[in-house]
């Protein structure tokens, strides 16, 4: 035991200080549906389902309240190691019948970000409100999902920015309006419809009031973890199996800043993509790597010293892609990972 002790601090001096900063991290997952079959892309089976509950109880993780997460963020307070937070989107009625049961056996909290149209306009396949203020008395967080759940990256044709931001915020403040008529409290953190989100969408997130907003780009929450919070997808037939389950906790956050280009709308070519790294002694250099959706993974032909870039030659045809920038951390051997999204304009 005194050896391994002081092999670790060893270790943490000839990284530096650096190296024991941010070493915590917490995952945010996102499910939607509950033992649904017939929606295959989007569901997670009850017997996974228990087997991930299960296993966080059984392999020590804490169970994290949302809210209690964003408090930590907002302080730039370090977020606990080995824990979880369990969000929901939409709320299907699957979260009721199916979730519900299995997390209140191991009494964790949970927050689910309900499509207010859904159920205001009472779709079938939703939650009522009486099973919404139900499962709220017995301490379930609900918070928002937009009014309409449009994809808000798509800005409507001839729209101008400013029309754009307006069009935007319609629809948010129209979702808080629902949520607060029958909850009885405005919803401090928004779930992004279909993870989309740009520089003119964060903005109007932040004039409205939200404290947080919840992306569906995979990665992990440390104390750099900025506004827009990362949260790991649990669904379709590979992505809620227990072993994708095991290996998204197994990643870490890698902390960046000065991002190129950034979040902002764009249009026409990028000619690199670029982040400077926080803690660059943490990591080992042999292994960065940066991915585009439509160039997949590549190493950085420019490293220098904090900043990594990736020259681009070709146009991007998609609407939306994530870029990333991964590597291996020295000390826990983790993967440290962090996304962004890029949507045209």
């Amino acid at each position: 035991m005194i050896k391994t002790f002081l092999l670790i601090a060893f270790c943490l001096l000839a990284l530096g200080v650096e190296a024991a900063v941010g070493q915590e991290n917490t995952t945010v997952l996102i499910y939607h549906k509950f033992g649904e079959e017939q929606s295959p892309t989007t569901n997670v089976s009850l017997a996974n389902f228990a087997r991930q509950m299960a296993w966080l109880r059984d392999n020590d993780y804490r169970v994290l309240p949302l809210a209690q997460l964003v408090r930590l963020l907002a302080d730039q307070a370090a977020v606990p190691d080995r824990a979880v937070v369990i969000t929901i989107d939409d709320g299907y009625k699957s979260v009721y019948t199916g979730a519900w049961p299995i997390l209140r056996r191991y009494g964790y909290p949970f927050t689910v970000f309900l499509y207010a149209k859904a159920v205001e306009k009472k779709y079938r396949e939703f939650l009522s409100w009486k099973e919404i203020k139900e499962m709220r008395a017995a301490g379930v967080d609900f918070q928002g999902h937009s009014y309409s759940h449009y994809h808000l990256g798509n800005r409507p044709a001839g729209l101008t920015d400013s029309g754009y931001a307006h069009w935007i915020r319609a629809d948010l403040e129209k979702g808080r309006a629902v949520l607060q008529r029958h909850l009885g409290r405005r919803p401090e953190f928004l779930a992004l419809p279909y993870g989309e989100y740009n520089s003119i969408i964060t903005r109007q997130c932040r004039e409205i009031g939200y404290k947080a907003i919840f992306s569906q780009d995979p990665g992990s929450v440390s104390s750099d973890t900025g506004y827009v919070i990362p949260r790991e997808p649990i669904l379709g037939y590979e992505w809620s199996t227990l072993a994708h389950f095991k290996a998204v906790l197994a990643r870490t956050d890698l902390p960046i800043s000065n991002i190129e280009p950034e979040t902002a709308p764009f249009t026409g070519q990028i000619k690199q993509f670029c982040a400077t790294l926080l803690y660059p002694r943490r990591y080992d250099l042999r292994t960065l790597n940066i991915y585009v959706s439509e160039l997949g993974w590549q190493r950085p032909d420019k490293i220098n010293g904090s900043r990594v870039c990736l020259t681009n030659n070709r146009d991007l045809k998609l609407r939306m892609n994530r870029v990333a920038i991964s590597a291996r951390d020295k000390l826990t051997r983790r993967q440290a990972v962090r996304f962004w999204l890029l949507m045209k304009r």
